[in-house]
């Protein structure tokens, strides 16, 4: 039995998490996995009509999930930040969970803006680091208003936050090489300007990478890492790094792999409760109109399976959704040649 979440959210997230929960269900019924569903309330909406945003009290029920289905949360009528951090990054760092994943994958039938560029060659995974860095909100703020203001956010790393990173990534990459890739770990960062920071996450990956002889190990500076991703792609398997720089590459990646709609992430506490979403937001342009793309909240159920340990599971919903993208004209809402519960249909019979 599976106990998971589901944060529906805002926008087009419910439309998006209903698809994903159709295709759900119908594995459920092939593979006997006993989901059981439980939605959770927190959403803009709910802030809007009680003030209430995630309490303590919430957060640690949370704690009784296997996993979390969160679909978008944002809306234009609340404060930017505040659903953010009151919800997102409060179930982050709550939840401990400390490795943000982001698959880098181009499948056949989806348009790149890279010229000349297959899907052998856009294959790799991010492996982003969740817990420290910039988004800690360290710092503040000193004689606001005039002309001597001045204003300090911290880049903040412990051993113990950079080790259990680095740890994962090459137990990552060990796992994808069983599975015939590289074998390949390259940290991303900025040595040469972020000294004290880097020398930590250095000094982690030449001590753990003791433990991992098979596994070979690169350095790239986050700009020239913004050259190469767009360049040669097919240069990389598996890719870690800080918390903010990973929040950058891998929005440029999901370019390259043929947008936010087909683009998903997870946040992972491997001893814990983990969250998985859609990477695209709650587009309100398109909330209700049957026209958002599904296959990044179809791709966050995928991780979820794999996270569960259901390999067999999710590689038969993997093998459904790429037999749906070849029949799909774009990627891009309202543009996919089908409406998005057409979609949801279409994959859960490619399931078999």
């Amino acid at each position: 039995m599976y106990k998971i979440a589901l944060i529906n959210g805002d926008g087009t997230g419910p439309e998006v998490v209903s698809e994903a929960v159709k295709v759900l269900k119908t594995l459920d019924q092939k593979y006997k996995l006993n989901f059981q569903f439980t939605v959770l309330d927190y959403t803009a909406t709910r802030h809007l009509r009680t003030g209430e945003i995630l309490s303590d009290e919430e957060l640690e029920g949370m704690k009784q999930f296997d996993a979390i289905l969160l679909g978008a949360i944002g809306d234009p009528r609340v404060k930017p930040g505040v659903l953010e951090k009151g919800i997102l990054l409060k179930i982050r760092f709550g939840l401990d969970q400390y490795i943000n994943l982001r698959p880098v994958k181009l499948y056949e039938n989806v348009e790149t803006p890279i010229k000349n560029k297959r899907p052998k060659d856009i294959d790799y995974v991010v492996v982003r680091e969740n817990s420290g860095g910039l988004y800690t909100g360290s710092g503040g703020v000193s004689m606001k208003g005039t002309e001597h203001e001045v204003a300090v956010q911290n880049m903040i790393y412990t051993w113990h936050q950079v080790e259990r990173c680095v740890r994962y990534a090459f137990e990552y990459t060990r796992t994808r090489k069983a599975k015939g890739y590289p074998g390949k770990l390259t940290l991303c960062g900025k040595s040469n300007v972020l000294t004290y920071v880097f020398d930590i996450w250095e000094r982690a990956m030449k001590t753990v990478g003791q433990e991992f002889p098979d596994i070979t190990t690169d350095y790239v500076h986050v700009d020239a890492m913004c050259i190469y991703m767009i360049e040669c792609p097919e240069r990389f398997d598996v890719i870690v790094t800080e918390n903010l720089f990973g929040d950058i590459i891998t929005d440029l990646a999901a370019v390259t792999q043929g947008g936010l709609g087909i683009s998903p992430g997870a946040n992972i506490n491997p001893k814990g409760v983990s969250m998985f979403e859609p990477i695209g937001g709650t587009a309100p342009d398109f909330t209700g109109k049957n026209e958002i793309n599904p296959m990044a909240c179809i791709g966050a159920a995928h991780l979820m399976l794999a996270y569960l340990g259901e390999e067999k599971v999710a590689q038969n919903l993997e093998n459904a959704m790429k037999d749906v993208i070849k029949e799909m004209h774009s990627m891009a809402a309202g543009k996919m040649g089908f409406s998005t519960t057409e979609i949801g249909d279409k994959v859960v019979r490619a399931i078999g």
